[in-house]
C-alpha cells in the first residue's frame, strides 16, 4: 500500500508539481494579488539564506516589507542578506542566527524578539531531510526536532506577539510528500522499524499540516496556512535527494516559482478571504 501511495504521489507530481505545472497554473493567476506595498509590516522568515526562504524574503523586500531572516549559518546568512539588500534597495532586512532544532535557543530567541520587534507574518520555512537517524544534543531525532518541534515552539512562542498585530498570518512550508503519510503519534521520533529519511520527512510534513489545522481552531485572530511549493531546484533538494534531482532537474521549478504561493499567502488580501488552516498546493 505504501508503494502504491508513493507511486500515485510521484505521478501526480509529474503533472502538477513541476515547472510545467506551475506555468500552466500561472495562466490563471491574478498579478494584482501580489502587486502590493507592505511597507510598515514585519515578516519573519526561517531558513532564509537559500532556496524557497531566500526567494520569499527577496520578494517581500521588493514590496517594502521589513524582513527578519532567521538562519543557522552566519556566513551564508550575511551573504544572503547583502544580496537581498542590493537587489531590492530595501535596508530593513535584519539577521538573526538560530538553530531551529534547538528548543532552548528558540525560546530564548523568541523572548528577545518579542521585546524588541513587532511581527505581522511568520513564515516557517526552515527544514531538513537527514537520511540517517541522527540525534541532536538534546537527544531528539534531528528531522523531528527541526521540522516539527522547532516549528511548533517558534510559532507557539511568537503567538502572543502576533495576537497584537493587525492582519497577522502564519505560513508553514510543508510538502506534497505529506500525502503519502497518515499522522502517526505513536512514533514521533522514528524509533521503530527501518529508518527512511524521505518518509520521516513526509511524516513531519503531515505533522505540520495537522498543527496548522489545530492552531487555526485555537487562534481565530491569526490566519494560518500551510503549503507545498512544488518540486523546486533548491540546494536542499540537491543535497538531500540527489537521485531525485538527477532524474528531475530539467523539470524542476525555479526557487522563485516555488516561493510564489508563500508570497501570495503572506501579502495578498485575497489569501485571508479563505478559511484559516487550509493546505495549499
Amino acid at each position: 500500500m505504501s508503494w502504491y501511495r508513493n507511486t500515485v504521489w510521484f505521478v501526480k507530481g509529474l503533472r502538477e508539481y513541476t515547472r510545467c505545472g506551475y506555468e500552466s497554473a500561472s495562466m490563471h493567476f491574478n498579478p494584482d494579488d501580489v502587486e502590493v506595498n507592505v511597507a510598515g509590516r514585519s515578516f519573519l522568515v526561517t531558513g532564509a539564506n537559500s532556496g524557497i526562504g531566500k526567494a520569499t524574503a527577496k520578494e517581500i523586500a521588493r514590496r517594502g516589507g521589513t524582513v527578519h531572516l532567521v538562519c543557522r549559518n552566519k556566513e551564508r546568512a550575511e551573504v544572503a542578506r547583502g544580496e537581498i539588500v542590493t537587489e531590492t534597495g530595501n535596508q530593513n532586512i535584519f539577521l538573526h542566527i538560530l538553530d531551529i532544532s534547538n528548543p532552548k535557543e528558540i525560546w530564548k530567541f523568541a523572548e528577545k524578539f518579542k521585546n524588541e520587534h513587532k511581527l505581522n507574518v511568520l513564515i516557517n520555512n526552515a527544514g531538513c531531510m537527514v537520511n540517517n537517524r541522527e540525534l541532536t544534543e538534546d537527544g531528539l531525532e534531528k528531522n523531528f526536532a527541526t521540522n516539527t518541534l522547532g516549528t511548533y515552539i517558534l510559532t507557539t512562542a511568537l503567538l502572543p506577539l502576533l495576537e497584537k498585530s493587525a492582519d497577522a498570518r502564519v505560513i508553514t512550508v510543508s510538502s506534497g510528500g505529506m500525502l503519502v503519510q497518515k499522522l502517526n503519534i505513536s512514533d514521533l521520533q522514528s524509533e521503530n522499524g527501518t529508518f527512511d529519511g524521505t518518509m520521516v520527512y513526509a511524516q513531519n510534513k503531515r505533522q505540520q499540516v495537522v498543527l496548522t489545522e489545530q492552531w487555526a481552531k485555537a487562534h481565530r485572530n491569526i490566519h494560518f496556512s500551510v503549503m507545498h511549493p512544488g518540486w523546486a531546484d533548491t540546494p536542499a533538494v540537491r543535497s538531500s535527494m540527489p537521485d531525485f534531482y538527477e532524474k528531475m532537474k530539467n523539470s524542476l521549478r525555479t526557487e522563485a516559482q516555488g516561493a510564489d504561493t508563500v508570497v501570495w499567502l503572506a501579502v495578498s488580501s485575497e489569501a485571508t478571504k479563505l478559511p484559516s488552516g487550509l493546505f495549499f498546493q
